[in-house]
């Protein structure tokens, strides 16, 4: 018999964390990494993403939706990442 939670804990908090963190590592990767080794610092990003996503969600202690949880934060992150390379992107067509 599975016994109700009184107060389950908030989780969207956890997976907006992930995507913060994701708008951080994109801008300090498309800020400090040469456009030839850009792409290559963005998927090791991602990889911490993924990490801090897991991490997030095991520290909740809900194991009801944890792969949706975790689904969510990191394609959320990889979202948030590719407009913010997008954004760098189309900056660096520009001259001057």
């Amino acid at each position: 018999m599975a016994v109700p939670e009184l107060a389950p804990r908030r989780t969207f908090g956890g997976i907006v964390a992930v995507w913060v963190l994701a708008a951080l590592i994109a801008i300090v990767v498309g800020i400090f990494a040469t456009p030839d080794w850009r792409a290559a610092w963005l998927g090791v990003g991602l990889g911490g993403c993924l990490i801090a996503a897991f991490a997030t969600q095991l520290w909740s202690g809900r194991s009801q939706g944890f792969t949706e949880r975790v689904a969510a934060g990191v394609l959320g992150a990889a979202l948030v990442m590719g407009v913010i390379s997008l954004g760098f992107g189309l900056a660096s067509l520009v001259p001057g």
